[in-house]
Parts: structure tokens; sequence; C-alpha cells
């Protein structure tokens, strides 16, 4: 009996083929749309949470200022941190794999006749490891060039390609405002961070030769440290805040002056509003398959009308009311299944392009697929319902004078 409605629920979509597919577009389009935000909102998360990782795995950052959110941080006015923090940090904390100050400004880099609008970070040798930088040629800063302040620097890969293309750039040398320095190192790239700026478009040198030569100031921006494991960020997070609060005299009654922000916490935090977004936009757009199960009902209604005859023949020569009920409930499931499989293959496409164009990975997640098919039936079988009861309950006295 099930396979003889599905029949004929075929033979009705084929004989209405125009109408058939005009109806389908609501549930084509409200399935698709699911379909092709979510999954971009997936391959969202998960390309900033790659970003992330490029920042450095299990990193404290520490800044002056009330904690804010985003890359810059701190406050302008706010008391920065010293070398003498760094050092009491480096003394006393445990189960630190590398602790690194940096200061960032932005420069001018000028090579012959090419320039470039860049920024320089100082810091010393320690940092390329708290960031997991990973040196493509060359070397770190050594203790000495930090002490002496030595004029050398390491640049990124786009400062590399912008200014000296195919040529080898170690041991040449690059003007930075006004100071001229040695390129003794060269890191591989990381790509746009989750905050859209280029990591790679960056030139690093010793903290010292940056205070005296760029800033024209002592002052240390931020603070990063390398916890051996994830058991310990939180230890070494209290750790860090008490002794960043003695060092700079606050009493137990005051608020910290400062901030020190676990990177899983940013993660957490960036994590939880792209997936809240994303739920948000797959909610909006599953609004559009309600419209298309409404299109269903209307279209259904309108069948039962024109079919009045052949229902009440049926119901004459001993049809029962079940199997006309089962053959118009069978017919409007078919219809929006057709359109949830066809929508499920528009909404993968149209995301796989924007994927493709906006550079995230195209990341498929196979329950939502699968939940927008079953509702795509559920929605054709709620709202053919009521047709179907319609023309199972018809008089067929009533329907045989149908014209």
């Amino acid at each position: 009996m099930l396979w003889e409605a599905i029949k004929l629920a075929n033979q009705s979509v084929r004989r209405n083929a125009l109408r058939s597919i005009l109806t389908l577009l609501g549930i084509v389009i409200g399935v698709g749309a699911v379909i092709a935000l979510v999954t971009i909102g997936n391959g969202t998360t998960q390309k900033v949470m790659e970003d992330l990782s490029k920042l450095g795995s299990n990193m404290l950052i520490a800044r002056p200022g009330r904690e804010t959110f985003g890359p810059g941080g701190g406050g302008a006015d706010a008391r920065s941190f010293t070398e003498r923090d760094v050092a009491l940090l480096r003394e006393n904390l445990t189960n630190v794999r590398a602790l690194a100050p940096a200061s960032v400004r932005a420069v001018k880099i000028v090579v012959g006749a090419e320039n470039l609008d860049s920024s320089a970070t100082g810091t010393d040798g320690d940092f390329f490891a708290v960031q997991d930088w990973v040196f493509e040629q060359g070397r770190p800063f050594s203790e000495s060039d930090a002490r002496s302040a030595s004029a050398v620097c390491v640049i990124g890969q786009t400062v590399k390609n912008s200014l000296f293309g195919p040529h080898d750039a170690m041991g040449q040398r690059i003007r930075l405002n006004n100071l001229s320095c040695e390129v003794i190192g060269i890191v591989a790239g990381k790509g746009q961070s989750a905050f859209g700026t280029d990591q790679d478009n960056m030139v690093f040198m010793p903290l010292r030769t940056f205070q005296r030569r760029i800033s024209g100031n002592q002052r240390i921006a931020t603070i990063y440290a390398s916890v051996e494991t994830p058991d310990a960020m939180v230890l070494v997070q209290g750790a860090m805040e008490e002794i960043l609060r003695e060092q700079r005299r606050l009493t137990p009654d005051e608020d910290n002056d400062f901030s020190v922000r676990d990177m899983s916490q940013i993660v957490n935090t960036l994590s939880s509003t792209s997936t809240m977004m994303t739920g948000l936009l797959g909610a909006v757009a599953a609004v559009s398959l309600l419209v298309g199960g409404i299109g269903i009902m209307n279209i259904m209604l309108v069948s039962v009308t024109e079919r009045t005859r052949e229902i009440g023949i049926r119901l004459a020569i001993g049809a029962l009311e079940n199997q006309v009920l089962t053959q118009f409930l069978v017919e409007a499931v078919v219809l929006a299944i057709f359109g949830g499989v066809i929508g499920i293959g528009f909404g993968l496409g149209l995301a796989g392009l924007a994927a493709y164009a906006m550079g995230i990975p195209f990341t498929v997640n196979a329950s939502i697929v699968l939940a927008a098919f079953v509702f795509s039936g559920l929605i054709g079988m709620v709202f053919g319902y009521f047709p179907a009861r319609r023309a199972a309950r018809l008089d067929p006295i009533e329907a045989l004078r149908h014209e």
C-alpha cells in the first residue's frame, strides 16, 4: 500500500512538474540556507581556533591596565611593566618553559627604493620559543645582542617577500625609520591572526635596541609566558598575579592594575561567540523551511480541490479514508524530501564556494545534513496532514458531483 502511494505521488509530481518545482523552492532555499550558514560558521570557528593556536601553546599574556579583549589590550595611560618585573617573574615562576617581554611600534621599513609599513617588536630570544616561531633561516637574538643593544633584527615572510623578493635577505641591512639594522634571521610564515592582522608583516629586534632607537622609552607593553603543561596554567597564572601585585605595591583591597590572560580563555570566548552566531544564523535560515512548508500545504489544498472527483471515485469503489489520507500525505512528504535533497546539494555547493572565497576550512557536519533532511520530511508530513485529512473526509456523493 505504501509503495503504491509513493508511485501515485511520483506520477502526480511529474504530471504537474512546473507547479511541483515552484513548490519545492521554499524547501530548497530553507535547507540550503541552513546547511550553508552552519557549514560556513563551523569553518570560521575552526579557522579562528587554528589561528589562535599559532600564537603559542599554553600561553599566558600579561598587560598593564584593566582586562581588555583583542590584540592591543591594556590602556595608553596604564603603568607599564619594567625589566625588573620581567626579572622577578623569571626568578620566581616555576613550570614555565619560556618567558619574554615585548613592545610594539609601527615603523616604515626601507630597502633601497622599496618601502613597507610594518610593525617592530622589541623583545628577546625567548619570544620565539613562547610564540612557537620556527626559523626558516638564521637565528634568534643572543644574550650579547640583548645586552649590547645590537642593531640586528629578525624579519617575517611578508617583509622578506615584499622587500627582497627572490633575493637572499640574510645579512642584508634594512632601515626602520632612522635605524639601520642587519637581518640575522627569517621566521616561517603564520598567515593572518584571528584578529585579521598579518602576523608575517613583522620585524623583531632586541628590546634595548627597540627602546633606545625606536620607542624612545623603557616601557614594556606585554609579558608572554609559555607554561610547560596545561594543568599548570592556573597555578602559574596565580603566581604571576601575586608577583606583579607585590612588585607594583598593590594593597589587598586594591584591584589589579594589570591583566593576566590565559590564551585558552580567549579561545573559548571566540569559539563560544562563533558557535552562538552560527546557531542564530541557522535558526533564522530555518524560518524559511516553515515558509516552504506553508507552500506545500497551499499547493496540496489546490491539488485536493482539482482532484475532488478522482477522490470521490476512489471512495465510491471501496477505498478507505486511511488510504486516501496516506496517498496525499505521502505526496506531500515526497515533495518535501525532493526539496530537501536538492537543498542539501545547493547548500553544500554554496558553502564550498564561500569557504574557498573566504579562505576558511570546508567542514561538513554530517549530523546537520541528516537533521536538515529529516526536518524537511517532517515539514512535508506536518503541513501535508491537513490537506490529506480534508481529502480523506470528503463525502463520496458530493465529490462525484464536483465538476
